[in-house]
């Protein structure tokens, strides 16, 4: 499932190109939100198949070296351990899998770099050295260097995040919450899952589906209102010098805290403080707290708003 965490910065993205765009058209904006959403869940399926692209380059440079005039004893038997992947055996056939990779035509073809590149680089690490010199493999060690070549190879390639940003521009800021799907997929799955097995959704529910939707027609509904609350809690600072994003950012959170009651303070102070870090300039995420905090401090004392939990510890993790 997509997390709530790559909904918000979804439900961001498309709040600052509706402001930038000058388009007031809300029911546009709301399917290029859910298109962004869309694109982002295609992703996890292409990931997967970049997995088994780099099993079958694998498979070429062995074939490539028995061909050789002179080739080794080791490169005319060499070791099928990697290529016969029993896991990405097994995943390739899941029927959620070919259905989004077929029905969309899924290709890395044009990027016959990317799969040479991760292969390049995994066969060159000591998990994968280790993994091959064993004996035999079993189906957990299978699973064990296809996620560590995601976590560890995928997520650090250079020439990934190049490509990913020349193949969609809805990509590059979610891929790495991503890949943290595929490893969830990873771990979960069994030697004895059939095709049948469901991949993640795209929602987790329709509350995830209603949560991405109210958060973002909320943050517009009531522009004015957030910012005069924003306002009215920067007495020293101008308005109109906050940085834009910022503004959007405490806008955001705001509409959270008012409309979703069942989620804890905590979470929601949590999430937009990391949208602040990873998003706007240095500062803001110290300033996004502390508005935030004086803002709702006053709404629950003047009891305009009703949560579960009490104000948050910046120091816990966010479990949303």
């Amino acid at each position: 499932m997509i997390s709530r965490r790559i909904l918000r910065i979804k439900v961001l993205q498309t709040i600052y190109s509706f402001y930038q765009g000058g388009d007031s058209d809300i029911s546009k904006s709301e399917k290029e939100l859910l298109y962004s959403i869309q694109k982002s869940y295609d992703l996890y399926f292409y990931l997967f198949l970049l997995g088994i692209e780099v099993c079958k380059y694998a498979e070429s440079v062995i074939n490539s070296k028995k061909q050789k005039l002179l080739a080794t004893e080791t490169d005319k038997n060499p070791s099928l351990k990697f290529v016969n992947n029993k896991f990405l055996e097994q995943f390739k056939e899941n029927a959620d899998f070919q259905r989004q990779v077929n029905g969309k035509k899924m290709s890395w073809a044009n990027y016959p770099e990317l799969p040479k590149r991760i292969f390049t680089t995994l066969e060159q690490t000591d998990e994968y050295q280790a993994y091959m010199q064993k004996a035999s493999s079993s189906y957990e060690d299978d699973k064990k260097i296809v996620a560590f070549m995601f976590e560890n190879v995928i997520y650090d390639c250079d020439l990934f995040y190049q490509t990913l940003e020349e193949m969609s521009v809805y990509w590059i800021d979610t891929a790495e919450f991503i890949i943290g799907m595929v490893l969830k997929t990873i771990e979960r799955y069994k030697l004895g899952f059939d095709s049948s097995y469901p991949l993640a959704k795209m929602f987790k529910n329709d509350d995830d589906r209603d949560f991405v939707m109210k958060l973002f027609r909320r943050t517009i509904a009531k522009d004015e209102y957030y910012r005069n609350l924003i306002s009215e809690n920067t007495q020293n600072w101008d308005i109109e010098r906050i940085a834009f994003l910022d503004i959007l950012i405490l806008q955001t959170a705001l509409a959270e805290v008012e409309c979703f009651p069942e989620i804890p303070l905590k979470v929601t102070f949590n999430e937009y403080i990391e949208l602040a870090k990873n998003y706007s300039t240095a500062k803001s995420s110290i300033f996004v707290n502390g508005v935030l905090d004086k803002i709702v401090s006053k709404l629950l004392e003047e009891k305009k708003i009703t949560k579960i939990a009490e104000m948050p510890n910046q120091t816990e993790k966010n479990e949303d």
